[in-house]
């Protein structure tokens, strides 16, 4: 028995293989014509604001997991994409590209070094709405990580050996990974923790570049964007008191808790309220 299409379909059929095989060359051989469509994507906005997640220095994108499903069970949609690690200009950019494929308003969120990543990004996109600082370097323009991190004294965080394994990378190895040793990690990013918790986090880090603790800031998106930070008053990476010296500086709302630095993981329900509270008053 034959299985061969009549000429009619046959016909019609490779119309439309011809068809779907010219729009296929014209989107992936041009890329003005895929930020064409990017930029139609993003007229297309959602109900409410999305949320953008943006993790710290030795962590991931899972540290905001207890958070993302208390966001997602009040209808948000959440990403949380991963932070590159290598300098705050690099990782800026990287997430600003990454928030042109988003349509429609953006709250804004970043912990600890993730802070000065969304200061920076923000600037260039004009569908942030809100940012939201949790634990987190709030910087102004030409500061960097390792002045804010000693503006005050209080943190468990030293640029030497005593703190770091420090792990070459680079063309000739021009610069150094930074891990924070398993000895050092607990005290410093959880406690107040499970020790059972403490060393997984310890063990899965993901390492900053250390030339991104010396490369300042841009200019600061919270300068026209409304913010809010929470600030662990136990936190012992960034001393509180320069916490709320940084969110008073930028004008930002402040809510203070008896945590941690990791008090999206230890508090996380607070931490979802803030981002709520700052999702709705983008409306």
């Amino acid at each position: 028995m034959s299985t061969s299409l009549p000429i009619h379909k046959r016909s019609l059929f490779g119309v439309l293989t011809a068809t779907a095989v010219a729009i296929l060359v014209v989107l992936l051989g041009s890329s003005p014509a895929i930020a064409r469509s990017v930029n139609r994507a993003r007229k297309a906005a959602p109900a409410n604001p999305t949320i953008v997640l943006v993790h710290g220095a030795w962590a991931d994108a899972s540290s905001w997991s207890r958070v993302i499903v208390r966001l997602q069970a009040d209808g948000y949609t959440v990403y949380a994409p991963p932070d590159p690690l290598r300098g705050i200009a690099s990782d800026s950019a990287y997430l600003a590209r990454f928030l042109k494929t988003i349509p429609g308003p953006i709250v804004l969120v970043g912990h600890s070094y993730g802070g000065a990543v969304v200061t920076n990004a923000a600037t260039s996109d004009p569908e942030v709405k809100a940012l939201v600082y949790v634990d987190a370097f709030i910087p102004d323009k030409g500061q960097t990580i390792l002045q804010l991190v000693s503006a005050q004294p209080g943190s468990y965080l030293h640029p030497d050996s005593t703190t770091f394994n420090f792990v070459p990378f680079g063309p000739d190895a021009g610069d150094v990974d930074l891990y924070v040793l398993p000895s050092v990690f607990p005290d410093a990013f959880a406690n107040g923790l499970s020790p059972r918790l403490a060393g997984e986090l310890a063990a899965s880090q993901r390492p900053l570049a250390l030339s991104a603790l010396q490369e300042p800031s841009g200019r600061p998106a919270w300068t026209s964007i409304r913010s809010w930070s929470v600030i662990g008053t136990r936190d012992h990476v960034i001393p509180p008191a320069e916490q709320f010296a940084m969110s008073t500086h930028a004008g930002a709302q402040i809510t203070k808790i008896d945590a941690p630095h990791l008090s999206m993981i230890s508090n996380p329900g607070v931490v979802a309220r803030v981002i709520t509270r700052a999702a709705r008053a983008t409306g």
